[in-house]
């Protein structure tokens, strides 16, 4: 759907057992005598119910392509569903444009399906339409409670983001909203029993407790991510490069490492005879390769090939570069500057350091 495949968790068919438990009274009462048949009507609003939140998915997806994003499938899961779109907003208006067409969607099927409660006549049609405006509703206003994962907390990330500059700044306070969340739908069974005289099953503790679990994993998770990425974007790629040594690929690695550690090198390439760059030596291979072999190997031997990806700009910064290790994943990277000059090598290893260290 909207050009993105559809996957169906298993914890679904879980949700439809027990809406179809849940509305089995009401069914009974509406259409006495059906028998066993009630069930088959709470699994048929289950599937309408998640037809809905696939149309709230598919517009985070839509959205997300339209800003050049791609869209890698939409997954329905017991607590509602989740789009998986690679990268993140650049800027705070893709960011909040992503994330509110979800409930707005949520919201106008609601709106729809509360239009056609006063045309539908009374009966099992009748009551299947009433949940789909009440819960359509009420997912679209609880999406938009200002605290991540949900939608508003990403719409109030967006916020925080446009008021500092800062995207990390606009996560942290997100994350921090849906902890106040999680800590309030916890509460929620007992200040319905205390306010307002409600009795309070089992099973609303049990559902409390699982979202409340659900939002503060999520809301940590983002605000763990945000502080990471703010050290990540004091990487600089020039600043921690490798000073790198030149050899022909077929020249021995054990006369390569010792030219290398006589020029104080951290790195090694190799090149053709004409000086142009053609593999990275793999750090991790030079350390598996046996001593006594190495003066009988050619360090092409322990040498990756400069594929595209390898070649990073020596400009390249932060989460840019984080961006790239993961798109081609690799131990060492050659830096190269604008005209095409070498400037060294980049370890993923002090990379990490450094993210680590900032």
């Amino acid at each position: 759907m909207a050009g993105s495949d559809v996957l169906v968790s298993s914890s679904w068919f879980l949700v439809a057992a027990l809406i179809a438990v849940v509305m089995a009274p009401r069914v009974d009462q509406i259409e006495p005598g059906l028998g066993a048949w009630k069930y088959v009507v709470g699994v048929v609003f289950a599937i309408a119910l998640y037809g809905a939140v696939l149309l709230h998915e598919a517009s985070h997806a839509v959205a997300a392509r339209r800003f050049g994003f791609e869209v890698h499938s939409i997954t329905l899961h017991f607590l509602g569903g989740v789009t998986a779109i690679e990268g993140e907003a650049r800027t705070p208006r893709q960011e909040f444009w992503i994330a509110v067409v979800g409930p707005v969607t949520s919201l106008l099927v609601g709106a729809a399906a509360l239009g056609l409660w006063f045309v539908t006549p009374e009966g099992l049609l009748l009551l299947v339409v009433e949940g789909l405006a009440g819960a359509n509703l009420l997912i679209g206003l609880l999406n938009l409670v200002p605290g991540l994962p949900l939608d508003g907390g990403r719409v109030l990330k967006a916020a925080v983001w446009k008021v500092t500059g800062r995207v990390e700044t606009g996560v942290v306070a997100a994350g921090w909203g849906g902890r106040v969340t999680a800590v309030l739908v916890l509460l929620w069974p007992a200040i319905q029993s205390y306010l307002l005289d409600v009795d309070i099953s089992g099973i609303d503790l049990v559902l409390s407790f699982v979202i409340a679990l659900f939002l503060w994993q999520g809301a940590t998770q983002a605000i763990t991510s945000a502080r990471i990425r703010g050290r990540v974007t004091k990487v600089i790629a020039r600043d921690i490069a490798r000073r790198t040594l030149a050899v022909p690929d077929d020249l021995p690695l054990a006369e390569a490492l010792r030219r290398a550690h006589d020029a104080d090198a951290g790195s090694i390439i190799t090149v053709t005879s004409a000086g142009a760059p053609v593999g990275v030596v793999d750090e991790a291979a030079v350390r598996a390769m046996p001593t006594d072999r190495r003066p009988w190997v050619a360090v092409s031997a322990v040498t990756r090939t400069l594929v595209e990806g390898l070649r990073l700009p020596v400009a390249i910064t932060g989460s840019e570069l984080i961006d790239a290790i993961r798109r081609t994943p690799a131990s060492e990277y050659l830096l190269v500057e604008p005209d095409g000059s070498i400037y060294g090598v980049l370890a993923t290893a002090d990379v990490e350091r450094a993210v680590r260290a900032g």
